[in-house]
């Protein structure tokens, strides 16, 4: 359930419904210039000390970049997009030059003139052309002009448990592609016995209609649709049903998902790191958090594309500029932005830190996030392939399938939809009599009466 910062995919921005009352008139970081004549640009995004390793690799970037760039100051501040204090800093002009985002922000920060317009200034801008369109769109407004750039990105695929696999006479080199191959692979990694799950899904916490979303998303749905100005639920229909239905089957028919249920990512995660689970859909950062917070080995675990493969949930990160930067501090921050997270040049040295630190390389996800097109993407592949600490070939079949899938945001109002769908979910994992029809006609009273309060 995570996107490339801890639990970020669940607080997509609420503090978006905060932003109507904050003036457009942010004033980033006062003073043009420090004493010795450098410009002064302010940036956000600088891990905690707490994360020991991120923090000196942010910090030993921020002192490369100033010596090949010496007419520019850095300052670093602590913190990502936090919804506890975005709002305030925002109205009180306390705002970076540079600032971090989810992939849920832009949109609205676009619409309320939030952020400075770089469509010009990133012309001169390297490898720019090369990130993958559907990212850069999340960037853009009605009329193509651009607002920021993004750094990473996720998407949803099947993590599953190589040796139940084997275990359960399947090949873990051809994981399931179709959810029925998901609920025949389950059905018989379940027959295994001594508790062992064949697949869990998440049904509380908001979490649960966060992955009903994907359901929809992986067989070519949406949880949302735009209807002129406003938007319209569009999950009671044909495709809300059979991933409903699919659902139910694997849940009582088959009892394939285990007799626990009202499971969250931790309950989930633990089932998977101790043996007792076969599969989840989920994102490719969940594989280090089984290996360190749930004991599990990277060799154990196998990621497959989305089922059907029709569309997929996504999520990622960027930066966008204070719309107050002057044409100086948009280019000195726009020079930061690419020198540290859209530098083909820093991908070998960048990912063999990584490697030295110990931490996770081979994955699609930091240090190599799967941003790119064409050569660059290829380039990207061999250094991680150089450096690879985990086994990256059991993660080959969700990589080749990722530049195919059509990625789709989270709904608005992501969090109050999710936990209207929460109930659906419960109640199909819970109530063996639940009816998914009238189940999805009630949601979608309530999901309706949720997006009329979008603007």
């Amino acid at each position: 359930m995570k996107s490339p910062r801890s639990r970020r995919v669940l607080v997509p921005l609420a503090a978006i419904g905060l932003l109507a009352a904050v003036p457009a008139c942010s004033g980033g970081s006062g003073e043009e210039r420090s004493a010795d004549g450098k410009l002064k640009v302010s940036i956000n995004g600088q891990p905690p000390q707490t994360q020991a390793f991120e923090r000196t690799i942010f910090d030993q970037d921020v002192a490369e970049f100033e010596a090949a760039h010496p007419d520019i100051d850095l300052e670093p501040h602590e913190g990502f997009m936090e919804v506890e204090s975005f709002s305030a800093k925002l109205a009180g002009g306390q705002l970076e030059d540079v600032f971090y985002v989810y992939f849920t922000d832009p949109a609205q920060i676009i619409a309320r003139r939030q952020a400075a317009d770089i469509t010009e200034a990133v012309q001169g801008l390297p490898h720019v052309d090369q990130l993958q369109p559907q990212l850069l769109d999340v960037f853009r407004d009605s009329g193509g002009k651009l607002y920021g750039l993004p750094t990473a990105n996720y998407s949803m695929g099947l993590v599953y448990h190589r040796p139940l696999f084997v275990k359960a006479g399947l090949d873990p080199d051809q994981p399931p592609r179709t959810w029925a191959e998901v609920r025949a692979a389950a059905d018989k990694i379940a027959a295994l016995g001594d508790g062992v799950v064949g697949y869990a899904d998440f049904s509380k916490g908001n979490q649960g209609g966060w992955h009903l979303t994907a359901w929809l998303n992986s067989l070519g749905g949406q949880i949302a649709r735009k209807d002129g100005d406003s938007w319209k639920a569009d999950f009671n229909n044909d495709l809300g049903r059979t991933a409903l239905e699919h659902l139910k089957q694997m849940r009582w028919t088959d009892d394939s998902m285990g007799s626990k249920q009202l499971l969250t990512d931790a309950d989930v995660q633990r089932m998977m790191g101790s043996g007792q689970l076969g599969m989840y859909l989920a994102a490719p950062d969940n594989i280090p958090v089984l290996v360190k917070q749930f004991n599990g080995k990277y060799e154990d675990y196998g990621l497959a594309p989305v089922p059907e493969g029709k569309g997929t949930l996504i999520g990622g990160e960027g930066y966008m500029v204070n719309p107050k930067a002057s044409p100086e501090k948009i280019k000195a921050g726009l020079a930061w932005i690419q020198w540290k997270y859209l530098n083909p040049d820093r991908f070998d040295s960048f990912t063999q830190r990584y490697a030295d630190g110990q931490q996770p390389v081979g994955l699609p996800a930091l240090p190599n996030p799967d941003i790119w097109t064409g050569a660059l993407r290829e380039q990207q592949e061999a250094v991680k392939a150089k450096y690879a600490n985990v086994p990256a070939q059991n993660y080959a079949p969700y990589l080749n399938a990722a530049a195919t899938i059509k990625g789709h945001l989270e709904p608005p109002s992501a969090q109050q939809v999710y936990a209207t769908l929460d109930t659906v979910m419960q109640a199909v994992l819970t109530d063996p009599a639940a009816d998914p029809a009238a189940l999805l006609a009630t949601a979608e009273t309530k999901v309706n009466a949720t997006l009329a309060q979008v603007r």
